[in-house]
């Protein structure tokens, strides 16, 4: 058809539209050219960017539109690619291209790139084409270090998370050291902890006896060395030395430092350690050892890094039972310091509130409590070896409420509430004889009182009677079987934490008025007693107000666990330092609970539990003119 050079008229217009709305959907026939309503729409090709980059490769293996050479400085391979691309996928050639160096002039058209190799140029490149690239156990290193250099930090992750699956403890010193000479922190950090979680295999195998004085010395300086015992480590120390003893004795005095030999038993010291020590400076450190024994009270002031147990050696704690929002739970939390977390290990027989625990030859004593209707008298005893329960003799004396301690041998149970009557009777457990008995009562009614032992002696703190919470502390002398009164805390407190640290005694949160009280205000406040001058002073406070804490010591940090704030029951734990008087925030527990008792459960053998290996003198390392017994693994 033809219109010629004019216009179509009116009437062909017409006649054209009336042909075409039949070939339009019925709706569509209907909208105006003036319509209001928009029928814009925003298109978006989902595989665009595949598409792109597709083709953006093909241009690169065809070598059309590059424009730029990279040359390897190792091997002098060529590699063409196009800035463009380049320049997205790396910030380091994103600052070659477009900053003010000299390749970013478009007539550079060569660069060559210093200490990387061809092959692996040619992958990264290709990777900053199609984001995929294949990771070799021959090449993996390689890749590592020139990916690290051109700042792809997907490729560098990737490569640390492969060679971190393939650590063992053959190689993991050789993963450490080389991710530090490439600044890969991702893959130090891992190959450093597989290194201290696996220390007991590490020390045996031939990248150990290469470490430099220096790498070793990093390593022995670990708190978070896997070992049973500080024995573990002074023996893999002896076994660096006799590897090369001619050169390595010269560096005895500052590795022996990094042993902390006041863990050590004397016996062992003397047996095994003075050995080594006819210089000067291993004297010191011995005889720092022998004072931390023989002078016990001045612990506080002779105390230094060594004396802190490594996390492995603290032994673990136990959190048992408590009230939760089942009115009372019968699960036994342990705590790991070294991998800061804990985990579910046993369930008491039967649900037990407000009573006491204590740790008696390698066994847990659960003692009195109340089951929900009745105050109980019934011990239990769990094998912390097997893991079994078994019954004790009961309590003369019904009992919740009370605190325990071991004191000299004997266990000691003291006050609480019998149901009817708050209490101020003390029994005392024999554990040769198997019976109770009871000895000097306090001189105040007490219950959900705190009790530490220190200097031979038990204290006992604060709780409440009828009339109300006290402030008052009295100790026990077992020799005179007499009570005597202490200087009282600065507040009162009932449902108060106590524990013993370097010769002090302190006293964590609690509350004030009657624990039926719904308006009882619950202290954030700590208090630190000292015998020697029989004083109390405040000290840093929680960061919560609350009663009902489960209180221990660990290693040389106090850990403050769960407890109730006045409208819940806590999961929170929280150490304090009494170096630096701070407390700092731990892993929480499965579990909400107050009033949980918490024990310490130490390290009870120097056989590895994590495996069958075993110590053995192989043979003698003349050294300062002494024969040194060497040790070897044996399994």
């Amino acid at each position: 058809m033809s219109f010629g050079g004019g216009s179509p008229g009116k009437e062909s217009t017409k006649t054209a539209i009336s042909a075409d709305e039949n070939l339009l959907p019925r709706d569509y026939s209907l909208v105006s050219l003036a319509s209001t309503s928009s029928q814009d729409e925003n298109f978006c090709s989902r595989n665009h960017a595949d598409c792109t980059l597709k083709r953006m490769q093909f241009y690169l293996e065809n070598q059309k539109l590059c424009d730029v050479v990279l040359i390897a400085g190792v091997d002098g391979k060529r590699v063409p690619a196009h800035r463009l691309v380049l320049s997205a996928a790396s910030a380091y050639f994103a600052a070659m291209f477009t900053g003010s160096l000299r390749e970013s002039d478009l007539q550079e058209r060569e660069i060559t790139l210093g200490e990387v190799t061809g092959t692996a140029l040619q992958l990264l490149v290709q990777y900053c084409y199609t984001g995929s690239i294949e990771l070799r156990e021959d090449t993996v290193e390689t890749l590592l270090s020139t990916a690290s250099l051109l700042q792809l930090g997907a490729v560098v992750n990737a490569c640390c998370t492969f060679l971190g699956r393939q650590l063992h403890p053959s190689n993991c010193l050789g993963f450490a050291l080389f991710a530090e000479q490439q600044s890969c922190e991702t893959l130090l950090k891992v190959a450093t902890n597989y290194t201290c979680e696996h220390f007991m295999q590490v020390c045996r195998n031939q990248e150990f006896f290469q470490l430099s004085s220096e790498q070793l010395g990093k390593l022995l300086a670990s708190d978070n060395l896997n070992v049973p015992s500080e024995q573990e480590v002074f023996h893999a120390l002896l076994a660096w030395i006799q590897h090369d003893p001619k050169n390595r004795e010269k560096h005895i005095p500052q590795l022996l430092a990094l042993i902390r030999l006041p863990l050590l038993h004397p016996a062992f010291i003397t047996d095994h350690v003075e050995a080594l020590c006819e210089s000067a400076n291993c004297q010191e450190l011995v005889m720092e050892a022998l004072k931390w024994h023989l002078l016990p009270e001045r612990r506080a002031v002779i105390a230094s890094q060594r004396a802190r147990p490594r996390k492995s050696t603290m032994g673990k704690l136990l959190a048992v039972g408590g009230m939760d929002a089942h009115k009372g739970s019968i699960s036994i939390e342990s705590y790991c310091p070294r991998l800061d977390q804990w985990s579910l290990v046993k369930n008491m027989t039967a649900r037990r509130l407000q009573f006491g625990v204590a740790v008696m030859d390698n066994r847990l004593i659960v003692v009195g409590g109340r089951d929900g209707l009745k105050t109980l008298n019934t011990v239990e005893s769990l094998d912390l070896t097997t893991m079994a329960w078994s019954n004790l003799p009961p309590m003369i004396t019904n009992r919740h409420g009370l605190c325990a301690a071991v004191l000299g041998g004997p266990l000691y149970v003291i006050g609480g509430h019998d149901g009817w009557s708050f209490l101020n009777t003390v029994e005392r457990w024999d554990p040769c004889t198997r019976t109770w008995s009871n000895v000097a009562p306090m001189t105040s009614m007490r219950s959900t009182a705190g009790v530490a032992v220190l200097g031979g002696y038990l204290y006992v703190v604060g709780g409440r009677d009828g009339s109300g919470c006290h402030r008052s502390v009295e100790r026990y002398d077992p020799h005179t079987n007499k009570w005597s009164p202490r200087a009282a805390m600065v507040k009162r407190r009932a449902g108060v934490g106590v524990t013993a640290a370097n010769f002090f005694i302190y006293a964590l949160g609690g509350h004030e008025n009657s624990a039926n009280n719904p308006s009882a205000s619950r202290t954030e406040t700590v208090e630190r007693y000292d015998p020697g001058t029989d004083t109390w002073t405040l000290v840093a406070s929680l960061n919560v107000g609350r009663d009902s804490i489960g209180v221990a010591l660990l290693g040389e940090r106090i850990l403050s666990v769960g407890g109730y704030d006045g409208n819940q029951y806590l999961k929170t734990v929280e150490q304090y330092d009494p170096e630096t008087n701070e407390w700092s925030q731990l892993a929480s527990l499965n579990f909400s609970r107050a009033g949980a008792c918490v024990v310490a459960i130490p390290n009870t053998a120097a056989v590895p539990t994590t495996s069958n290996t075993k110590w053995r003198p192989v043979r003698f390392l003349p050294c300062y003119g002494r024969q040194v017994k060497i040790y070897d693994h044996y399994v």
